[in-house]
């Protein structure tokens, strides 16, 4: 202990702990002991002592080497026998949480095989033509996954470029989105609708939204009223803010042509190198979203089901805008911590807007809308996340449109979006900024400001 000519009182407080004060007049320090008994301390005498010095000048060090830190209490007279772990206990309490861990996924794969076991695959076998409208990077790549899934299925792909057609059919590649990338033989390309059409027993539209109006009106005479159209495209349209599940049926003067949604967080190139990948499929028809799930689903392809087509849409096309954002956070290196507040703002945002548009919670959350929002906002083979970058960077948004060979369905998507909030009353600052942004009335400097300002209000 410190030094001290006093005798050291003892204050009982309990039978567990107790306290003295020492104090010493030369030197104004204050000794305080804590007497504590602990029952499992490794020693045949659990009573320890710790002892804080304290002075009203400054502080004090305590150089003795009598242990006077935490020291045994020499003449406890209740000691208790130590109940120490031992290595045998610990080894067979790992083999323990082990088999726990082994049961419950054995459980799992049990699961998993029944349920294959149960599943149908009459779908595959009765299907033997598909279509893909539009010959871009996602197209190509579900045309490619579709034609893997069986080598008797033809798989037709129409476009309107001829040399990429030409290309498909000699070469079997994409000269134009994959020039290194071998496609199934079973792909055929065609610049002509009547022949692509004729006899399919599904269609995978991948025409942008922009575009697919005056598309599939043009080619509707040869649209069997029949044909599940499989929507690849993520967006709305800018003048109607029309979703896809709107704009097919009415182009192709069919209010009740079948319509799925396929969303969720897949790059065209890790498709086509047959990367592990998830994705969901949206039908207010739930045989017919089990049927596309059949359709499409494979060892690296997971397809979830589900019959929320708005949030699915609307989430799909709300994160092309929020990933602008996030690339202008990039291009202006304005840190993690920007980022991270940045993209939990813009969910919020999102599920603020769908919830109000009728969509499920449980969607803005799932693949279509958290999955494909990261997959968006933190990857650098994202085109919108790529167009922010560059604005953030300084970059004209001209100049970053001429020189891209992909659309990037953020930059139209993003006026449509506030015109959405406006009518349904709903405040989106992240995504209204970068509509400012690309209308060229707020710079990126500027647009972090005004956010940086607004009011400080609970979270929501």
């Amino acid at each position: 202990m410190a030094a001290s000519n006093s005798v050291e009182p003892r204050l009982f407080l309990n039978p567990i702990f107790t306290t003295s004060t020492t104090t010493n007049s030369s030197t104004s320090l204050h000794i305080q002991n804590f007497k504590l008994k602990l029952p499992h301390f490794p020693t045949k005498n659990p009573t320890l002592v710790f002892t804080l010095n304290s002075s009203s000048g400054s502080a004090t060090t305590n150089n003795n080497n009598d242990n006077s830190i935490i020291t045994p209490y020499p003449d406890d007279p209740d000691p208790e026998p130590v109940s120490a772990v031992s290595s045998e206990t610990r080894t067979r309490d790992g083999r323990d949480r082990r088999k726990i861990v082994k049961v419950a996924w054995d459980k799992l794969v049990r699961w998993s095989r029944t349920w294959r076991s149960k599943a149908k695959t009459d779908i595959l076998e009765r299907t033997n033509k598909v279509v893909v409208l539009g010959g871009g990077s996602f197209g190509t790549a579900m045309a490619a996954h579709v034609a893997n899934r069986k080598a008797q299925l033809k798989v037709y792909m129409l476009m309107r470029d001829p040399v990429v057609c030409q290309s498909i059919n000699e070469k079997h590649c994409n000269c134009r989105y994959f020039p290194e990338q071998k496609l199934p033989e079973n792909v055929i390309a065609t610049t002509d609708a009547k022949i692509a059409l004729l006899g399919a027993d599904y269609c995978l539209h991948a025409v942008p939204v922009q575009f697919s109006s005056s598309f599939l009106e043009g080619i509707s005479d040869y649209v069997d009223p029949g044909l599940p159209f499989i929507s690849l495209s993520k967006g709305l349209e800018l003048n109607t803010l029309r979703m896809m599940s709107q704009i097919i049926p009415q182009a192709l003067r069919n209010p009740r042509q079948p319509f799925i949604a396929l969303s969720g967080p897949s790059f065209a190139l890790e498709l086509m190198n047959k990367l592990p990948t998830a994705m969901v499929v949206a039908s207010k028809d739930r045989k017919l979203a089990n049927a596309v799930q059949q359709l499409l689903a494979s060892k690296h392809l997971r397809i979830s089901t589900s019959s929320d087509v708005t949030g699915v849409e609307i989430a799909g096309a709300l994160k092309n805008v929020l990933a602008i954002a996030a690339g202008i956070v990039v291009g202006m290196n304005l840190g993690n911590n920007s980022m991270a507040a940045l993209v939990a703002q813009g969910c919020s945002e999102i599920r603020w807007l769908a919830t109000k548009m009728g969509a499920k919670p449980t969607t803005i959350t799932g693949l279509s809308g958290t999955g494909d929002i990261m997959l968006t906002c933190f990857v650098n083979l994202s085109r919108n996340r790529t167009v922010g970058v560059r604005l953030g960077s300084g970059e004209k948004l001209d100049d970053i449109l001429s020189s891209m060979n992909q659309v990037a369905e953020g930059v139209s998507t993003a006026g449509a979006v506030i015109a959405l909030a406006q009518k349904y009353n709903v405040k989106m600052p992240v995504l209204t900024a970068v509509a400012r942004i690309i209308d060229n009335e707020l710079t990126p400097k500027k647009a972090v400001l005004e956010l940086m300002s607004l009011p400080q209000v609970e979270e929501v």
